[in-house]
């Protein structure tokens, strides 16, 4: 029977990490998760002087804020759970909200005009 991908990780020696890994992860993850809460507000609040347009950036900056907290419940999902499949399966849509929020910005450039006066 031919070993799976996680028997094969499982025979290699462990990987150790830096004492400061965590921290810069973590450190990292809030500062994007700031910085896209503030964009998406920002957002938010210039759509009613600019129209629709930065409405569209402002969702796109949502949907990667929403990446930012998928990261974190991957995470504990993944130390909580004894099950490896069902963490992949969790895994597979790590992805999703980055691509949500590329739709989002293309359809914001598409609209983007002027300021209204």
């Amino acid at each position: 029977m031919p070993l799976t991908f996680t028997h094969a990780l499982l025979q290699a020696e462990p990987m150790r990490l830096p004492p400061y890994f965590i921290w810069v992860v973590v450190g990292l993850l809030c500062l994007g998760g700031l910085g896209w809460l503030i964009a998406a507000v920002l957002g938010f609040a210039r759509a009613r002087a600019f129209g629709e347009s930065p409405r569209w950036f402002a969702i796109s900056a949502v949907c990667l804020l929403l990446n930012q907290v998928q990261w974190v419940v991957f995470a504990v999902y993944g130390m909580s759970d004894k099950s490896g499949e069902n963490v992949l399966v969790m895994g597979e849509f790590f992805n999703l909200f980055v691509v949500l929020g590329a739709i989002c910005a293309i359809i914001g450039f598409m609209r983007l005009v002027g300021p209204r006066e």
